[in-house]
């Protein structure tokens, strides 16, 4: 058992745990069931913890010698490289290798990584994320061109490290975009408008907020699903106000807010070079660590041909949930491997891959601006929780395959620490017999 200093020390390096796995977009579950290996490997099973996204506390101690430690998590959002060293001293942490003091000196050397790679590459490897997905969503050559400058321009104005720049660049950027795609595509054959607007944007989409909310919500963390829930509809909410004020600005009619059939189809082969592009703008961007490209590329080739196969030989609606029962194991997998990808590396790209949030702002944004808005709307809602539907099966899979067959809810009362005796005092040994008299003469008369 830890002394009192190694018990401070613990708790601020499970507050720090914590704080960076929010930052990686982990859900509140699978955090508290990391920081309890972690305090276990260090002696801390009296340990606990309540994880939100927004407020993590943690406990240690029994009754009286309980000690409480509350940290306010941030809005930061970690770069693959900065999740893969978080997950790499997770794994150190789960064994006890690494003191709690060092452990925090890495976490604050974490927070403050540089970027592995430089502005310029980083900015092209959102351009070429953003063509990449295009691709797949609005196969068009002049389209995929369009998509790829203004993703290239939105990956400029994402440098800018401003707070007050962050809270308004997705409204900023769905304007930008949709007025530039609306003016072009009376010139131009971009295909789609709608479905294009979704490839710049698609950082900012909530895609894995809504599919991590759901699988919290199913998990049974109903206050961090709820908040999540209600997060990701209001950014999805403040993208579609964003194109709908560029429509009003440039003059569009109703109906050019409803997705058009293609007018030309390009070959079957450029779906798998969409992935290749989208995988490689995901390395540029991002400043993943080499060694995990490949494992990337994997979990989206896998996504996209769960999604391909549930949309042609099913429904396209159930699409995206093949997609995810078939992803969510490879990624678990990959993470078991000695010289794997941490999961949430390979999980965020093969969520925007599936764009659950592309559905969502799509059908959102026909709900406002056309009148059979409320039937596409449901329909992407559908799509949405079909994706995390298959995202948590996937995930009970392979803890069945893996762990067995557990208990998942476990109701237990600890008994209170009983109370140590005390020694009697010297004066208390003395008047003992005393009143011991008393209470024999007060025996006798009753």
């Amino acid at each position: 058992m830890t002394d009192t200093v190694d018990r401070s020390a613990l708790r601020q390096f499970l507050l720090g745990l914590a704080q960076g796995m929010n930052a990686s977009a982990e859900s509140v579950d699978r955090i508290r069931d990391t920081l309890a290996d972690v305090a276990r490997a260090y002696g801390g099973d009296d340990t606990d913890f309540v994880v939100l996204p927004t407020i993590i506390l943690v406990e240690t101690g029994e009754s009286d010698e309980s000690r409480v430690a509350i940290r306010s998590a941030t809005n930061a959002s970690f770069r693959f490289d900065q999740i893969a060293a978080l997950y790499d001293l997770i794994g150190e942490a789960r064994t006890g290798a690494v003191p709690p003091l060092d452990g925090i000196r890495r976490l604050n050397e974490i927070g403050a990584m540089r970027p592995r790679l430089g502005w310029f590459t980083r900015t092209l490897g959102h351009g070429v994320l953003t063509a990449g997905l295009a691709l797949l969503l609005a196969p068009t050559w002049q389209g995929v061109i369009v998509a790829f400058v203004l993703g290239f321009g939105i990956g400029l104005l994402k440098l800018v490290r401003s707070p007050t720049l962050q809270l308004i660049l997705p409204i900023a950027a769905a304007f930008v975009c949709a007025g530039a795609v609306f003016l072009l595509a009376e010139v131009i054959e971009i295909g789609d408008p709608i479905r294009l607007l979704i490839a710049p944007l698609v950082t900012f989409l909530p895609g894995g907020v809504l599919t991590t909310a759901t699988v919290e919500l199913a998990a049974g963390q109903m206050i961090s699903g709820a908040a999540r829930l209600v997060y990701g509809f209001v950014q999805l909410a403040l993208l579609a106000f964003g194109i709908l004020a560029a429509g009003a600005i440039v003059g569009v009619e109703s109906r050019s807010y409803e997705p058009l059939a293609a007018s030309s189809f390009l070959p079957w082969w450029v779906g798998l070079l969409g992935v290749l592009v989208f995988a490689v703008g995901n390395y540029l961007h991002f400043s993943a660590p080499a060694s995990t490209f490949g494992w990337v590329l994997i979990a989206l080739l896998v996504a996209y041909v769960g999604q391909w196969v549930g949309s042609e030989f099913i429904d396209p609606t159930i699409g995206g949930f093949v997609g995810a029962v078939a992803v969510t194991p490879v990624v678990f997998w990959i993470a078991g491997l000695r010289h794997g990808a941490p999961s949430q590396l390979t999980f965020l790209p093969a969520f925007w891959l599936l764009v659950p949030g592309a559905a969502g702002l799509v059908g959102l944004t026909e709900a406002f601006a056309t009148d059979n808005g409320l039937a596409d709307f449901t329909a992407a809602l559908t799509s949405i929780m079909s994706i995390a539907l298959g995202v948590l099966i996937g995930t009970a899979l392979y803890r069945v395959v893996h762990h067995g067959a557990e208990e998942f809810v476990q109701f237990a009362v600890a008994l209170p620490a009983p109370e140590a005796e005390r020694e009697p005092s010297f004066w208390s040994r003395v008047t003992a017999p005393l009143r011991r008299l008393g209470r024999n003469r007060a025996d006798r008369r009753r």
